[in-house]
Order: C-alpha cells, then structure tokens, then sequence
C-alpha cells in the first residue's frame, strides 16, 4: 500500500513540473484585442414575408442586448408582403444600432420589397453584379397583373412613392431618382445606383466593405451623425430558431394553400372511411399547420369566400345534372379564391397562378366523384342484416285468408329459401307472390305482388 502511495505521489510531481515547466517555455497568450468591435450578421435569402420580420425583430434585440456597434443584413430577394417590408424598416430607422444592408453575392437582387429596405438602411452597399429597383405596386391575383380604378392605383402609386421620398430625404439620398423605380418600374445596376446617390458603396466583399466602414461618419435617421469604429470588426451570425425556420417553411402561400386542400381531402376521407386513420392524420395535421400559416399571412376574407363556395358547388354538382356546368363554377372559384387569398399589398405576393391550377382540377375531380359515389350509397340496398329483406318476393305457403281482430290476415311464405311468418292487410292465398314491405322480428309485414286476379287465379289453381 505505501508503495503504492510513493508511486502516486511521485507521478503527480512529475506531471505538474512537466506543465510548469511547458508553461514556462511557451509564449504567453495573445490577449483579445481591446478596440475589437462586434458586428451582428443577418441573412435575407428569400422573398419577405412575416417570418423574416420576426427573425430581423429579434436580430435588432439581439444586437442592442450584446452591445453590437453594427447590424449588417446581408440580402437577396425578390420582394414580398408590403406588411413585412414596413415592419422590417421600422425596425432598422428605429434601431439604436447603425445597420447596412448589402446586397450580395454577385448575381443577387434587391427587388421591390427589397429595394424599400435597402435605401432605409444607414448604409446601403451592393456587391458587383447586383441590381436593384423595379419596385412599382402591382396589383395581382395571385401573380397575375390585373387592371383596375384608374383613381385607386394612382391613390396606391402615390402612396407608395410618398412612403419611399419620406426614407430616400431622410438618408440624404437621391429622391427623384428612387422615385422612378416605383413610378416606371426602373432598374438599378450597382454602379447605376452609386452614381445615382441611391446607394453609399460598392463593397466586392464584406471584408472590404467592414474596411470601408471603418472610421466612416453616417447620418442616423434622426439627424444625429455617429462615426463608426470597426478597427478589428468580430463578426457574429444570427440564425433564424428552429420555430421561425419551420414557419418560415409553411407560412407561404402556395404551401398554406395545399395544406388547405390536403387538410379537407384527408378528413373527407376519414369520414367516409372510418377506421382509415392515415387519411385522418394527414388531414388532421394539414388542417392545424394551415390554421398556423393563417395566423402569420394577411388572409382575404373573400377568398376564403371563394373556396368555401366552390366546395358547395362540387357537392351541388355532384347530386344535381347540370352537365358539368356547376363544376366548372366551381372550379374557377376555387381558383380565383387561391388568387385572391393572400393579401399581396404594394410589392405583390399570393398563391401562383400554376399551383393553383395545379390543385383546384384534381381537387375538383376527385370531389366531385367522391360525393357522386356518397349520393349513390344512399339508395343503395343493405346487403347484410334484416334490413335487406325488405323488397325481397316470395311465396304464400300457408295460406292466410280468415281476418284476425285486427283486420289482418296472418299466413306463412317462403322468402330466399326461409319460411317466415308474413301478415298483410288482405287474403293471403296459398301460392300468391308477395312483397316484403317491413320486417318486424320475426315477422314479415307483406303485401300482394300481383293483382287481386293473380292471386285469385293461383287461389284456383291450388283448389
């Protein structure tokens, strides 16, 4: 034991004066360096809607709760739900951090929705081979460009074209300019929009455009100038939650859509199909993830209206003869109720044209033949059971021609190859055919199949 302990013993000293030792000969550390700034980075990679205007609420939190001396968001997009670009500004003219939305890699775009924010931003960057701009309200149903009140869309226009001087004057860009990108649809190249005094620089990549940040004086939205310090810039990422990115997967129109349509085939299904269960989970499932896409996108009324409506009509039309007619009705209603579905605001955004076509024909087929196939169980005979018995024929075997108190006439009948007993409410002649009209237990309420003469003539004949 004691040698044991020596051993022990000795084995500790001689790894401690090893590690001092080590200790002793090694470099010492490189202290972090104190005027390093921190940078919270964002990613816009995708079209606006209230998802990423959750995810840029909480960037900004996240910024002013670490002390972050800069936001940099990082874009790509399309455009979006003008409900979303708005929250997403305020937030970045609100912000007590200075924020520069860049728009990159080369290829990439800031268009519509994404052109509003990137003029809201302290400092609007773009990387080569960028454009921006092509911002003009649209009115859609769905992706389709329709036409309306000529007084209403110059009310849109100017509305949208006041909203974006308000930011452009505020920044100290070029508001005529920016204008135009609303009023005519323009375009912007990243050098175009730099000579233009849209945007502040031209940055290849975001090394080079935290250097020429460093030590660059900007004007904040409220008037007030700051320098920004970005000597030894720390760049940190700021990724969506698991949450915001499975709604940000859902909460799309197109997919909300088919969620509609999955959730009301799949319950129809378990309804008529007790015991199924898959069609029943699967409906269930898409029901409540539409229910949540629902609370996230700007629903119009009147196209839930519209589906709703297409539905009774694919019933009507499969009970009613109407040719086809009803159907159809109902198909484009189903159709312009996805158009009109999703309120698309000035930057434009809804159900596509091809998904919904896609799903309203098949939705409608299968419909409408499923609810044919409903209409006609319910004149169908039971095949199993007592019920079946009734409409069966057969014949009197013993005969029942003396009344009883009650005026009927009692007697017995083969029915399908059983003898039953059978009451009607006249003779019942041996050999007379009759009809099973109730079953009662083990009674069998009949009438006469034939005339009062047939039943006479088989009377006769079995004298």
């Amino acid at each position: 034991m004691k040698r044991r302990k020596f051993w022990l013993r000795a084995s500790l000293l001689l790894v401690a004066g090893t590690a001092m030792a080590a200790a002793r000969q090694a470099p010492p550390a490189a202290p972090a360096a104190p005027d390093a700034a921190r940078v919270l980075e964002v990613r816009l990679d995708d079209a606006i809607y209230p998802t990423q205007a959750d995810f840029i609420h909480d960037a900004f939190a996240e910024a002013a709760r670490t002390n972050a001396r800069l936001v940099l968001i990082t874009m790509n997009t399309p455009g979006g739900l003008d409900s979303s670009m708005r929250a997403i500004i305020q937030q970045i003219i609100t912000s007590p951090v200075p924020t520069v939305v860049y728009v990159s890699p080369a290829g990439t775009r800031a268009a519509s929705a994404g052109y509003y924010i990137l003029l809201s931003a302290d400092i609007a960057a773009m990387a080569p081979g960028t454009n921006t701009g092509a911002a003009s309200p649209i009115f859609v149903i769905g992706g389709q460009p329709v036409q309306i009140d000529e007084t209403l869309r110059k009310k849109v226009m100017n509305d949208a074209a006041a909203y974006l001087r308000s930011i452009t004057d505020k920044r100290g860009r070029n508001p005529k300019l920016a204008e135009l990108a609303v009023t005519e649809a323009k375009a912007f190249t990243e050098r175009e929009a730099l000579e233009g005094k849209l945007i502040d620089l031209i940055a290849p990549s975001t090394e080079d455009l935290l250097a020429q940040l460093n030590g660059r004086e900007i004007r904040r939205f409220d008037g007030t100038t700051v320098k920004l310090a970005l000597p030894n810039p720390v760049r940190t990422n700021f990724e969506m939650t698991g949450r915001q990115k499975f709604l940000g997967r859902i909460a799309r129109p197109d997919v909300m859509f088919i969620l509609v349509v999955l959730a009301v085939l799949g319950i129809y299904f378990e309804f008529s199909n007790p015991g199924l269960i898959v069609p029943g989970v699967v409906g269930g499932v898409s029901l409540i993830l539409a229910l949540i896409a629902m609370q996230i996108l700007p629903i119009n009324a009147v196209g839930v209206l519209l589906i709703l409506t297409a539905l009774v009509l694919f019933v009507l039309e499969a009970k009613i003869t109407s040719h086809g007619l009803l159907g159809m009705a109902g198909a484009l209603a189903m159709f312009f109720g996805a158009m009109l579905l999703i309120k698309p605001g000035i930057t434009g955004a809804g159900v596509s044209p091809m998904v919904a076509g896609i799903v309203t024909l098949p939705f409608a087929l299968i419909t409408v033949l499923l609810m044919r196939q409903v209409f006609k169980s319910f004149s169908w005979k039971p095949s199993t059971g007592m019920e079946q018995m009734v409409g069966a024929s057969g014949e009197v075997t013993t005969a029942g021609e003396t009344p009883q108190a009650d005026g009927s006439y009692h007697g017995q009948a083969s029915v399908q190859g059983e003898l039953w007993r059978v009451v009607a409410a006249q003779a019942l002649p041996k050999g007379a055919r009759i009809r099973v009209m109730k079953v009662d237990g083990l009674t069998l309420h009949v009438e006469l199949a034939g005339a009062p003469q047939d039943a006479a003539a088989a009377t006769t004949k079995h004298a």
